[in-house]
């Protein structure tokens, strides 16, 4: 979704154990670039549905967001402004199942090994390697920073 030109987008960094799932985008923007899940806020969702919902179609997995690292403000690759919110997750179900067509590879790593991408291999490079530093660091907050809509 995007307001006033700005693309609002969810990134979910899951944990089993020890690692972190990372994904390889087959995007036309993105083609074989190294990313955390993630994708578009679609109008009427709030962003913790948003990074539910994209960790769920790129992967297969359903899972429960944990914390967040923060919320990151660039002008992406294709010159858009960008606003986004990313979280971290562990899996509570599903298989993987990478989507057929945009996501063409997956790897279970440790949080250390994330360091060890060259530039060229990830998508917004500058913003993947501020929230792997935030990942090392464990500079996670508390999902509870996010306050969901009561109904």
């Amino acid at each position: 979704m995007s307001q006033d030109g700005i693309v609002l987008v969810a990134s979910v960094s899951i944990f089993n154990d020890d690692k972190v799932l990372i994904i390889k985008e087959n995007k036309p923007t993105a083609i074989d670039k190294w990313n955390f899940p993630s994708g578009h806020v679609e109008y009427g969702e709030n962003i913790l549905y948003t990074a539910q919902r994209e960790v769920k179609e790129e992967t297969g997995f359903d899972v429960k967001l944990i914390g967040t690292t923060g919320v990151y403000n660039f002008v992406s690759s294709t010159n858009n402004p960008v606003i986004l919110f990313h979280f971290v997750g562990e899996v509570t179900g599903g298989s993987l199942n990478l989507e057929e067509g945009v996501i063409s590879d997956s790897k279970w790593i440790k949080v250390n090994e994330l360091g060890t991408f060259e530039n060229n291999d990830l998508r917004e490079p500058r913003v993947i390697k501020q929230i792997i530093n935030n990942l090392l660091q464990e500079k996670i907050h508390p999902i509870s920073v996010y306050n969901e809509q009561l109904i």
